[in-house]
């Protein structure tokens, strides 16, 4: 593994070569390679929703590319280099894991989660972990939640991370009644002139509140929003295939045309099942 390994390296060093090496590579940054880091993120997340492990090993291999990069960015830099990034992330996993390699004991996996913000908020403390999946340096009960994060993911850290100190609903049903008030804030502002920020304001509030209920439900909304994609995807190309026996495009149909077929969709995916 160390030998394929130095292999990589070694090929990232020839292609990062300003004599030698690939012109693209050469002029890549750590701000315009971070774009594709993201990208390779939800790559890999797509081959494990999609079950397909082949698919998984590529994109995985693409992932490591990107860590590399960003090393031998670094090392050229004098900033640190790969092994530098193997330490860091395995004396974090060691220190966080005091169960594993010391006495503590935890009751289970939901325990050990509790445990592993703890360790992250003393870190933050102490500034261990500085700049650990962190660019909030403020402090508080929500420091080191990512601005980067996408903000559907940020929004569930953000209200996990209050929820620990006990600003949270008590129950489920209670956040539908805010979504509900959310909604009526909404409609407000869209019968007094649909001021541009005001309704930006208003959606956001709204979909806050939906990712809270998801939370309070167990259910992880990234995962659960993915799913209602993936849905509205497979209606939305069986309404084409049958507009299209009809000699039309969606964009040659009516509203009620458009309505119809897709009410169909919906009726062919309720009887495959």
């Amino acid at each position: 593994m160390s030998a394929k390994m130095d292999k990589l390296m070694e090929t990232m060093a020839l292609l990062r070569d300003p004599e030698r090496g690939c012109p693209w590579d050469v002029e890549q940054t750590f701000e315009s390679i971070a774009p594709h880091t993201i990208e390779e993120a939800y790559e890999v997340a797509d081959a494990v929703e999609s079950g397909d492990m082949t698919a998984l090993k590529n994109e995985l291999g693409d992932l490591l590319l990107q860590v590399v990069f960003h090393a031998q960015m670094a090392k050229e830099a004098g900033y640190f280099d790969f092994d530098g990034v193997v330490e860091a992330i395995r004396d974090k996993l060691v220190r966080r894991h005091p169960h594993v390699y010391g006495d503590a004991v935890v009751a289970g996996a939901a325990a050990q989660t509790r445990a592993w913000e703890d360790y992250k908020a003393a870190e933050r403390q102490d500034g261990a972990g500085k700049n650990d999946d962190d660019d909030d340096d403020t402090g508080g009960v929500l420091a080191g939640v990512a601005r980067a994060l996408p903000a559907l993911s940020r929004a569930l850290k953000l209200q996990k991370r209050a929820a620990r100190v006990g600003f949270d609903w008590d129950q489920a049903a209670a956040v539908l009644t805010k979504i509900a008030e959310e909604s009526a804030e909404l409609e407000d502002v869209m019968a007094t002139g649909s001021d541009p920020a005001r309704l930006q304001e208003e959606i956001g509030d709204l979909l806050f509140t939906c990712v809270n209920l998801s939370r309070k439900l167990g259910i992880d909304p990234e995962l659960a929003l993915r799913q209602g994609n993936g849905k509205f995807e497979c209606r939305f190309r069986r309404l084409e295939v049958r507009l299209a026996a009809a000699g039309k495009s969606p964009a040659e149909a009516s509203a009620r045309e458009l309505e119809a077929f897709w009410e169909q969709a919906k009726e062919d995916e309720r009887r495959q099942g």
